[in-house]
């Protein structure tokens, strides 16, 4: 009988510590790795091509940040559109929401040159808006953590042409 239970203590004993470890290792799991540091409460899609059906399907603007994990002013401008929570609430309400940390091959996302930071709209006719533009005109999608205004001014520009052109 002494045998008998400590085989099943051992057997209820690894049962117990290998639960333990899974409910461990969920844990630690970052909560969306897709939105990498953009924003947690958003939905992002995972694919330009995923953006463009959704948005297509759900008469949403598509959102295309580029950006790199390495730059510094990509960094900033996460920071501050993350913090910002009139960007968030419409990211996550009112946009089709993708970043990318690679090229498209839609050479329409990057008509003046592929750097990061930028920000591009896609409508849902799937027309990127080259009409949308930040402040600099040697890189016209790019914006900076004070160009939050601006960019909540183009994500409500965005969203007035989708709806003043069908």
């Amino acid at each position: 009988i002494m045998l008998h239970s400590t085989l099943a203590l051992s057997l209820l004993l690894i049962a117990v510590t290998s639960n333990l470890a899974m409910a461990i290792k969920k844990e630690k799991r970052a909560p969306q790795t897709l939105s990498r540091g953009w924003g947690d409460e958003i939905t992002w899609v995972q694919t330009y091509e995923e953006g463009l059906y959704q948005a297509k399907k759900s008469n949403k603007p598509l959102m295309v940040i580029h950006h790199l994990e390495d730059c510094q002013y990509c960094q900033a401008l996460k920071k501050a559109f993350a913090e910002n929570e009139e960007i968030q609430e419409m990211a996550q309400n009112n946009f089709v929401m993708l970043n990318l940390m690679h090229e498209t091959t839609d050479k329409n996302l990057s008509p003046d040159g592929q750097y990061v930071p930028r920000i591009m709209f896609v409508d849902p006719s799937l027309t990127v808006r080259a009409d949308i533009t930040g402040r600099y005109s040697n890189r016209l999608y790019t914006y900076e953590p004070q160009d939050v205004p601006f960019l909540i001014e183009n994500m409500k520009k965005a969203l007035r042409l989708i709806q003043t052109e069908l």
